[in-house]
């Protein structure tokens, strides 16, 4: 498993945060509900009493007073220092969750009273507020990274408030309840001594998962955490500054190919070496999107032979590519020739080559076969054994990444797929160059998105007319697309017109940053695609114009990646955190809440 998708991986366990509004309703009508329910459970209660006088109450203990701890978390943790930004809706569904856990405990308190004769509402109401103590430092403390005593502080609020409005009501109001007479004293000492114990174990547990994460990345697995989340919630790129501290310099790659009409530079086709992500917006997760918009004409940015070690750790990095394709620009030796498209085949390997001139561009696929990234120490073979082969004096090489199998289909060193690959090379034959026309066209497919697997670039098209054979490159703003679905595009694709055609994504990492981490195309709204891909290639048919190409393949010196060496340390010390606390948090959590439960049930003033 690589670094980033040991990262990518947890947002398997977040959830979309419901608007403010939703959690206030929420607490009023479930704190309602749950005082009705305990004042049914009272003799010789009437359910009308119950509803209207045991709701009223549950409101006030329940509902109120964690509506008012959501108004108050989210201003006191914004003006510390910590966490970014917190919003109001993060807040109030805090306290939500917090307050259903001790509106449960408190109805399962009252049913087991009704059927024993001591009274156990009280104590099933202080463990309540002590587990829901312990769960808000546990929350607070992870996500907003303001350090163990103010998140000590405000997660203590709620709690205090809950226990301050039934001593208010019991002892100062005519209100009635079905909790009975109780001890203050008794009430503030349980709760502080079994908030205390939870606050030890909680304590142990992040001293324990903090301590390797520390000593070896030199960062806070809290602190970690709260940037992830962020990135998550907010589309923060605070995570970049922690990718800075830990980056390498790598010597890479980047292959061009240039198309120049009668005004100039019509369009630009990039494979780099350099892969887009970690996730979201962070490092180089939309790079095929910011560095296409960044030319002024028509650019495909394709996924180039890498894999999760070349992730950029920060956006800017991404300038140092453009940089290098513009300055190629300037020199680039163009050829009015080009050759017809052909595939060449081995094994499980296919590539689907194209010369421009002398030069040769390479799209290299498994599918229908599952694979994913190809390593650059696989490409780089490809690259220079094609060269050796057809004496082509650039190629620029392309994943297609169309054929989803996740993490186990890398293409890597020692693989049997780079025999096939290298095999496939070796077929690959020149044919007769003519003049040719190529034409263009984009749709971002905006009533799509990230949901759906499609990232801000949507699809564009480029079609080369070579002696009357037309070829589609297709390339879709995807991190890859589930097996099966290049089929049924390329199907549609040849059937509207064109002679061959490839499917390519993008490997884009922005769509990743759902629940869940990969996010392949195709598991929905496969229509919608198709007939985009489809109408999109028509405009580009409509746009074919005779061209010139040209094509480089360049040395990207010093783009600050994550790197192979901090990729295994992170993915190692996250493996070592996990299986640490398989054993850890259990045992030191049910032994906390033994002693909690032990002392507020059985220990009496």
């Amino acid at each position: 498993m690589s670094a980033d998708d040991s990262i990518t991986n947890l947002s398997k366990y977040l959830v979309t945060i419901p608007p403010s509004k939703f959690s206030i309703l929420t607490m009023t009508f479930l704190s309602f509900l749950t005082g009705a329910i305990t004042a049914y459970l009272e003799p010789q209660v009437s359910i009308f009493d119950s509803i209207v006088y045991g709701g009223s109450t549950g409101f006030l203990i329940f509902g109120l007073t964690s509506i008012m701890d959501g108004a108050l978390t989210q201003p006191i943790i914004n003006s510390m220092e910590g966490r970014r930004y917190m919003k109001m809706k993060h807040s109030m569904f805090i306290s939500l969750l917090t307050m259903i856990l001790i509106a449960v405990v408190y109805v399962v308190g009252s049913l087991i009273s009704k059927f024993t004769v001591y009274s156990y509402i009280i104590d099933a109401l202080i463990l309540g507020c002590v587990l829901a103590f312990g769960l808000r430092t546990f929350i607070i403390w992870g996500t907003s990274n303001i350090g163990a005593v103010r998140s000590i502080i405000i997660s203590a609020v709620q709690p205090i408030l809950i226990l301050s409005m039934v001593v208010v009501i019991v002892f100062l109001t005519s209100i009635s309840t079905n909790i009975g007479p109780f001890s203050i004293i008794a009430v503030g000492l349980k709760g502080i001594v079994a908030g205390l114990i939870l606050m030890i174990a909680i304590y142990s547990f992040i001293l324990v998962v903090e301590s390797p994460i520390r000593r070896n990345l030199g960062v806070g697995g809290l602190e970690l955490l709260s940037l992830f989340i962020a990135q998550y919630s907010e589309g923060s790129k605070a995570m970049e500054r922690l990718f800075e501290d830990m980056g390498e310099p790598i010597d890479t790659i980047v292959g061009v190919v240039s198309f120049k009409g009668k005004k100039g530079v019509k369009g630009l086709f990039i494979s780099p070496c350099v892969h887009p992500g970690p996730v979201g917006n962070i490092g180089g997760g939309n790079m095929p999107t910011l560095l296409a918009d960044s030319f002024d004409t028509f650019t495909i940015v394709s996924h180039g032979p890498s894999t999760h070690d070349f992730n950029p750790v920060s956006s800017k990095e991404i300038c140092k590519i453009k940089k290098i394709v513009e300055k190629s620009l300037e020199d680039m030796e163009y050829s009015e020739l080009a050759s017809p498209f052909m595939q060449v085949e081995s094994e499980d390997a296919k590539l689907g080559a194209q010369y421009f001139g002398d030069d040769l561009l390479i799209l290299a696929t498994f599918a229908p076969l599952g694979f994913d990234d190809i390593d650059f120490g696989v490409g780089l073979s490809l690259i220079k054994a094609v060269q050796c082969h057809t004496k082509a004096k650039n190629v620029v090489l392309v994943d297609c990444h169309n054929s989803f199998k996740g993490e186990s289909g890398r293409v890597l060193p020692g693989n049997p797929e780079v025999f096939h690959l290298l095999d496939a090379a070796g077929k690959l034959e020149e044919t007769n160059k003519k003049q040719f026309k190529m034409g263009c066209a984009n749709d971002p497919i905006p009533e799509l998105g990230r949901r759906s697997g499609v990232g801000q670039s949507g699809v564009k098209v480029m079609v080369m007319e070579v002696g009357g054979q037309k070829t589609a490159y297709i390339i879709l703003d995807a991190n890859n697309m589930v097996i099966g679905f290049r089929d049924e595009i390329l199907k549609a694709v040849t059937e509207s017109g064109v002679d061959s055609a490839e499917v390519m994504t993008t490997d884009t990492h922005y769509v990743n940053n759902l629940s869940g981490g990969h996010n392949p195309l195709g598991t929905r709204d496969r229509d919608v695609i198709i007939t985009k891909v489809v109408e999109c290639t028509q405009k580009a048919i409509n746009d074919l114009e005779p061209v010139m190409a040209g094509a480089r393949m360049l040395k990207l010196s010093k783009i600050n990646t994550l790197g192979p060496t901090h990729s295994t340390e992170l993915v190692t010390t996250i493996s070592s955190i996990v299986a640490v606390s398989r054993i850890f948090a259990p045992l030191v959590f049910v032994l906390a809440l033994l002693f909690v439960f032990i002392w507020v049930f059985y220990w009496t003033i």
